[in-house]
């Protein structure tokens, strides 16, 4: 029996059991954490340097890179360090300061995505009011709840999680913290509250995700009532980027953690972990440079 107080270290799974399959796992964790860091960082120095890219798309889009880069350098150096000196421990305190700093960065992630389809939005359907409804001081305005309602909810979920009785020892059925992995630890019905918390931000989750589905049909609507087939082809080019990356975040993030207990393992957890928690952040800037010829030339 064990509880937060007493506890000063949770152990985390392990990607493999084998010396060599760990200096695999920690090669390509470095790869992706390089591709990572060197696409984000490009994308976030074109911008800020190159004031043909000082519009709203560009500024939402570099606000995306920032959070991209926090969120893959919360797990993935951890998990390479484990790795690589084939080791499973993590501290109390790390454990709390990755349990933060991911539900930071990740909701507000979502929740900027739901601004920048806002933005898609009005650049087709309105463009005429572009400039009025997306002027400078409503992007920092916007950006910045995306980035305080993320803060906020980190806030909570760290709170509450870490206020919970831990009576089930201290092995994580995943390779980071993670807050349902914490809270299969706790102690009879003490996890409850949290529960409650995570209903209020599903559907608060829900809300962005309709909102976004809403806009894209709208979208659509417009740019299929264009004459010009080279007008539907930029209209689509402006869309299709960023509705491949909400796609690939919404749809990895609910199959992780909506999937039925029928069909899940540890393996198929930390594969889906994997998912929605590394591979956004390395492929987000492919995605988004691959029809951009703007970014590219600034590139």
């Amino acid at each position: 029996m064990t509880n937060c107080s007493s506890m000063t270290h949770f152990l985390l799974l392990a990607f493999a059991d084998t010396r060599e399959l760990q200096l695999l796992h920690f090669w390509l964790f470095l790869g992706i954490y390089l591709a990572a860091l060197l696409g984000n960082g490009l994308i976030i120095t074109a911008i800020a340097c190159d004031h043909h890219l000082h519009t709203p798309m560009y500024f939402f889009l570099l606000n995306l890179s920032l959070l991209d880069l926090g969120s893959v350098s919360i797990t993935v150096p951890k998990a390479m360090v484990n790795s690589l000196w084939d080791t499973k421990v993590i501290s109390y305190t790390g454990c709390a300061a990755q349990v933060f700093f991911f539900y930071f960065l990740m909701p507000a992630e979502y929740y900027l995505l739901t601004v920048m389809s806002y933005d898609r939005y009005v650049a087709i359907c309105q463009p005429l009011h572009y400039g009025t409804l997306l002027g400078s001081r409503a992007c920092v305005h916007m950006a910045a709840a995306a980035w305080g309602t993320g803060f906020l909810y980190a806030v909570l979920h760290t709170a509450n999680t870490f206020s919970i009785p831990l009576c089930h020892g201290n092995a994580l059925d995943q390779f980071f913290c993670d807050v349902p992995q914490i809270l299969k630890l706790s102690c009879s019905d003490a996890y409850l509250r949290e529960f409650g918390l995570i209903v209020v931000s599903a559907c608060l989750f829900f809300a962005c995700f309709v909102f976004i589905v809403l806009s894209y049909v709208q979208i659509f609507r417009a740019v299929l009532r264009i004459p010009s087939e080279q007008g539907r082809h930029k209209a689509f080019s402006m869309c299709l980027p960023h509705l491949a990356v909400v796609s690939l975040f919404i749809s990895s993030g609910m199959f992780s953690y909506l999937k039925p207990n029928s069909i899940s393992s540890p393996s198929l957890d930390l594969v889906v972990a994997v998912l929605y928690s590394v591979v956004p952040p390395a492929v987000n800037p492919l995605i988004y440079s691959m029809r951009n010829q703007e970014l590219k030339g600034a590139v």
